[in-house]
């Protein structure tokens, strides 16, 4: 996923106007407008990197005088002490823009950072790291481009991309014949022919359900170990098999283990912590 420079500065100014308000009084107040600084973005912690463009962006929109040099990329594994960003110019925009530009690149290489642990505990397997739509409204977009840089993979963007056929879908259509899979993937294909279909199972008898209705994923939801294994080798192959819920660093290998060939986890986006960037000025 790309992230276009519009909806980057779209975002940064909204942030800008929320953070700013009226004006930043102690700036004003005490930072004469002919000062000058020079300040370096720092990582205070191992991560990996995501939402340079918003930092960069945030300095820039209060003042082109900013100069900024890059000194990493997104995707880019970083160790303590690594720094991100160089700058220098007018320190009045350098301090206003400073928590905004943060709070970009904190949280979205903390998404980044959490996506790849999970991808690197399931490598030497064929299963792939997927995210969800568990995200903060109005920020999924720039969250699954953070999933992208931690080398995850986007399921679907929104609603529209992906027929996913859910237990409440199938709990409306309890009493139709021969079952609510069948008849929900019959009038997904009919009505939506060039959209893949991925159906929910809580149950093996489910999944063989899913299968026979020609689903072309199945997401094996909140199933343990020996479940897996087993709905893998009753979908041999005929459909992709997704792994959901309970995923977490120490049992995703083990997951992956099983034959799944996705494994999703909400906690991406919706339980990644901020990682530990600052921006320290220069004497």
């Amino acid at each position: 996923m790309e992230l276009s420079i519009a909806e980057v500065r779209q975002a940064v100014q909204l942030a800008l106007a929320e953070d700013i308000g009226s004006g930043d009084v102690t700036t004003l107040a005490t930072v004469p407008e002919t000062a000058t600084a020079r300040a370096v973005m720092r990582a205070r912690e191992p991560l990996v990197v995501a939402g340079l463009a918003f930092a960069e962006a945030a300095f820039g929109e209060l003042s082109s005088a900013v100069k900024i040099e890059r000194l990493a990329r997104d995707g880019q594994s970083l160790k303590t002490d690594d720094v991100l960003l160089r700058l220098s110019g007018p320190a009045r925009p350098l301090l206003s823009a400073e928590r905004v530009a943060l709070n970009f690149v904190q949280r979205l290489s903390g998404i980044a950072t959490l996506t790849a642990q999970f991808v690197d505990a399931v490598k030497g397997t064929p299963a792939q790291i997927l995210d969800t739509r568990k995200t903060t409204p109005g920020w999924r977009r720039f969250e699954k481009y953070a999933v992208t840089c931690g080398g995850g993979k986007n399921l679907r963007l929104n609603l529209s991309d992906l027929i996913l056929i859910k237990d409440n879908h199938l709990a409306a259509l309890c009493d139709e014949k021969p079952n609510a899979i069948a008849a929900a993937v019959a009038r997904a294909r009919s009505r939506f022919p060039q959209l893949k279909i991925e159906v929910e199972t809580d149950t093996l008898e489910q999944v063989e359900q899913a299968v026979e209705a020609g689903a072309d994923i199945i997401l094996l939801d909140n199933m343990n170990l020996i479940q897996l294994r087993l709905a893998v080798q009753k979908i041999k192959g005929r459909a992709r098999a997704e792994a959901s819920g309970g995923v977490n660093p120490a049992n995703v290998h083990a997951i992956a283990g099983s034959g799944v060939d996705f494994i999703s986890v909400g906690a991406l986006t919706h339980s990644a912590r901020a990682v530990d960037i600052g921006l320290d000025f220069e004497d």
